[in-house]
């Protein structure tokens, strides 16, 4: 395990965080900004994606919700805690900025995933970077790359992490075996995931604004009672990112430098952005352009970490809670109930349980897209589901530690098969950019796209 945490520290303190900042900053500047000139659209898009275009089909809502229930999850309640454990307050500066520059490129994957997606042929679409890499790069090799990637990272790690941290929030509350609190989480996912996409959209929609909502109100609830300390904890996670204490010494590239990894692999973690998980939700979504998807995919980042990871990060320093020495989800824990009582500790319990039960579904399923791409076998598929619900049963006997070298290892995996594919498509993301811009400059008030056509005969005509 030695060995691949020294290789995680190199991925994770400059190369995948170099890939990944960097894409962002080019894709700001490449789209124009689309996170600031685009903003108010963001909210607005709702409006017209709630439903889908098709009755069988999934609304561009619903994969938004979808796609946030991997996104808002462990990533808003552990991931924070775990950072700021093991990068100190700092380490949410570098989560921020990996969330800002981060929605240029979930922007890009949506469109992508929306232009050379597939149909279940009844009324769904899966797709995702094994689908625009294979038709839009035609490099078949760096497809299967990443599948296997997802197929494993996904399915296997990511939903193991998910799983853990269901399992610890119960044994922490209930007297339980973790095997027993692993079986009953994997009896409730398997009503869910063998029902198809559909039923995960649905569930989703229903789910995830409650939840989310209600985990908002009570952070910024504890908040409100330690308010007049926001601005000094601001300004110690602004001096922690950069360490302008010179007083550090030697110390202090240390400090810079676990800030930013952890910071990075952490915002990363929490809102999936260039990691190509979240374009297989938001290929299924049946809207009117693909644009409008984009700018669905920007929300889902903005929203998972600079509101609800923000949230998790002023409570646990506010409350003081950091130097507890608990990390993970004890951690939050532990920050709810100095900031509101013993009762919340249960209320972190329960959204934790709720979070990442729907986290594991989403996992799980992406996982299973990318096995569909390479073998659509519908024994195989069921076999896969079956063995990531075991892993789920088990982790709980697994290290923390153990498994979220495992997902930081997936996690970069992912981005080095994914980043540069989407800098080689960005021109069709400029294109559909622009047709989208063109149509509204025409007065038309709710652009459409025609999905009839191809896109790549349409660019070379062009």
């Amino acid at each position: 395990m030695e060995f691949l945490q020294s290789i995680n520290n190199i991925f994770w303190g400059w190369l995948v965080a170099g890939l990944l900042l960097g894409t962002g900053i080019f894709f700001a500047f490449r789209f124009s900004f689309p996170q600031i000139r685009y903003f108010t659209q963001l909210f607005n898009v709702f409006k017209n994606n709630k439903k889908s275009t098709n009755e069988k089909g999934v609304s561009g809502f619903g994969a938004l919700c979808a796609a946030l229930s991997s996104q808002v999850g462990t990533g808003s309640l552990v991931g924070v805690a775990t950072a700021l454990a093991s990068g100190g307050p700092g380490a949410i500066f570098w989560m921020w900025v990996t969330a800002i520059l981060g929605m240029g490129i979930s922007f890009s994957e949506a469109i992508l995933a929306i232009l050379f997606r597939e149909s279940n042929g009844d009324g769904t679409y899966r797709g995702g970077p094994a689908y625009y890499i294979s038709k839009g790069l035609n490099c078949k090799p760096l497809a299967i790359a990443f599948s296997i990637s997802m197929i494993i990272g996904m399915g296997f790690f990511y939903t193991m992490v998910q799983g853990n941290s269901v399992i610890l929030a119960t044994t922490g509350v209930i007297d339980i075996h973790p095997a027993l609190v692993g079986l009953i989480l994997v009896l409730l996912v398997s009503i869910i995931i063998f029902g198809g996409v559909k039923r995960i959209s649905d569930f989703a929609s229903f789910f995830v604004p409650f939840l989310s909502i209600g985990y908002i109100l009570l952070s910024l609830f504890i908040i409100a009672l330690n308010v007049t300390e926001l601005p000094a904890i601001l300004s110690l996670i602004i001096k922690s990112a950069f360490n302008f204490d010179s007083a550090a010494g030697g110390a202090a590239g240390y400090t810079i430098y676990m800030a930013f990894r952890y910071g990075v692999a952490r915002g990363l973690f929490s809102n999936d952005a260039g990691n190509g998980t979240t374009p297989s939700m938001h290929a299924t979504a049946t809207v009117n352009h693909p644009v409008t998807q984009g700018f669905t995919a920007m929300f889902g980042t903005f929203f998972t970490t600079i509101i609800v990871c923000s949230c998790t990060a002023f409570t646990i320093l506010l409350t003081g809670a950091l130097g507890s020495g608990h990390t993970g989800v004890e951690l939050t824990q532990h920050a709810f109930t100095l900031g509101v009582g013993d009762w919340g500790k249960h209320v972190v319990f329960v959204a934790m349980v709720l979070f990442g039960f729907k986290s594991v579904i989403a996992d799980i399923y992406y996982g299973e897209v990318n096995l569909r791409w390479i073998i659509d076998n519908k024994m195989i598929t069921q076999f896969y589901r079956l063995l990531c619900c075991a892993l789920v049963v088990f982790c709980g006997m697994i290290p923390v530690s153990t498994i979220w070298e495992l997902v930081d290892f997936a996690a970069a995996m992912l981005i080095i098969f994914n980043v540069p594919a989407l800098l080689l498509l960005s021109k069709y993301v400029i294109f559909v950019l622009r047709d989208y811009i063109q149509q509204k400059n025409n007065g038309i008030s709710d652009p459409m796209w025609d999905y009839a056509s191809d896109v790549k005969t349409r660019i070379k005509n062009k």
